[in-house]
């Protein structure tokens, strides 16, 4: 319920002046028990509520979405299951999954496009779980989207044949594993910001994104930035503000 809704309610006689305080006190949050959902987080900071579902039950994801969806809110769920996707289904029939990101994406409208387009480059086919992550995120968040995808340093040619697209992109996202080094090579031939995102992709010696993750943040090419292993969500709401500006 909107302040605008509340005030007309009081003034209507439907609500007294404590009830009235009451709801003005609670705008914003919807108390659920075992989740306390954020409704006004899309006009405070220009990104909407989003349910990071790792570690949630099924039906916890499931009557989250379902309360989200009554509140008018765009759904986005992260880390999700097939599972967790058909709960959600059977709720909002409209709701779709991207089995490789693990993501469900609900919109009640489209957005007109902010200007420019993000460049998700990724350095193999393993690192795709992770750019479309990204990838469903940042259009969620009504941007257009080019993926580059399996351009890593091991065939560096690969890279310079999309070199045009990356190049004319508002923000680079670079998505690798194994030692990382793509976000400083893509650093080094750009002059817009590159958002590094380690992978957990590698073997032994890379700990689980570990070393992607120093690497990146020891690049000697300016500009760049890093977000947490696997953040692919993370780098595109990044993405998102700068490509707002």
């Amino acid at each position: 319920m909107s302040i605008k809704d509340i005030l007309d309610q009081y003034k209507k006689g439907d609500l007294n002046l404590n009830e009235a305080l009451q709801n003005l006190s609670n705008k914003g949050v919807d108390e659920m028990g075992f989740a306390t959902i954020d409704t006004d987080r899309l006009r405070r900071t220009g990104m909407p509520e989003v349910i990071y579902s790792a570690g949630k039950t099924v039906d916890q994801v499931a009557q989250i979405a379902e309360r989200m969806h009554k509140n008018g809110i765009d759904i986005l769920a992260t880390k999700a299951t097939p599972e967790m996707f058909k709960a959600v289904k059977n709720i909002i029939p409209e709701a779709t999954y991207n089995e490789m990101a693990q993501t469900i994406v609900f919109k009640h409208s489209s957005q007109p496009l902010n200007q420019g387009y993000i460049a998700i480059v990724a350095a193999g086919t393993s690192d795709m779980p992770v750019a479309e992550e990204a990838a469903v995120t940042a259009r969620f968040l009504n941007n257009k989207v080019e993926t580059i995808y399996d351009v890593g340093v091991a065939g560096i040619h690969r890279l310079f044949h999309k070199l045009d697209m990356i190049q004319n992109a508002r923000v680079i996202i670079a998505v690798a594993g194994m030692e990382g080094a793509l976000a400083s090579v893509i650093g080094g031939l750009v002059d817009k910001p590159v958002i590094g995102v380690p992978t957990s992709i590698g073997y032994g010696a890379n700990f689980g994104g570990l070393s992607a993750l120093l690497s990146m943040l020891n690049s000697c090419a300016s500009g760049i930035s890093v977000v947490n292993i696997d953040n692919g969500f993370g780098a595109a709401c990044q993405a998102t503000l700068i490509n707002r500006l």
